[in-house]
C-alpha cells in the first residue's frame, strides 16, 4: 500500500495515540519525520523518540509521548503544507502558532526547523505543520 502523504500519517499517528493515552507510538522511519521528532523534543512536545531496526530490515521511529499530570503536552496538530497545495511564505510572512505559545514547523533551504528559528536567520520555507 502507497502512502500518499507519510508526514500526516505521522501526525495523525501521533494525535491517535494522545487521544488514546498512549505512553508510546511507534511510526514507519524516514529522515524527515526523525527530524520533525527532533524539533518536537527540543521544543519539550515530546519526550524522547528513537529508531529501532527490527529483523525485517525495516526501521521505525519510537516515539515517546509527554503528559503532564495526565494531560498530554501536545494540545493540538495540524498539517499546513498538503501534497496538493503547498504552503510558502518569506520570512516576514512566518506564522505565529496561538501567538507564540506553539510551533510552526519550517522546511527551509537551511533544514527543517520551527518559525522561531527560521524568523531569526531571517528564511522562509514550507510550513509543514504547527504544534500548540
Amino acid at each position: 500500500m502507497s502512502m500518499s502523504d507519510p508526514v500526516s500519517d505521522y501526525l495523525t499517528r501521533l494525535r491517535n495515540a494522545i487521544k488514546a493515552e498512549k505512553k508510546s507510538v511507534d511510526v514507519p522511519y524516514s529522515n524527515f519525520k526523525a527530524a520533525i521528532s527532533e524539533i518536537l523534543k527540543k521544543s519539550s512536545f515530546i519526550e524522547d523518540y528513537k529508531v529501532i531496526e527490527s529483523e525485517d530490515k525495516f526501521k521505525h521511529l519510537s516515539i515517546k509521548l509527554r503528559y503532564n499530570d495526565g494531560e498530554s503536552v501536545i494540545l493540538g496538530l495540524k498539517r499546513i503544507s498538503k501534497p496538493g497545495i503547498r504552503k510558502y511564505v518569506s520570512n516576514e510572512d512566518l506564522p505565529r502558532v496561538r501567538n507564540g505559545m506553539g510551533i510552526a514547523i519550517v522546511s527551509t533551504s537551511k533544514g527543517l526547523m520551527t518559525d522561531k528559528e527560521a524568523r531569526n536567520l531571517k528564511v522562509g520555507g514550507e510550513v509543514v505543520c504547527e504544534v500548540w
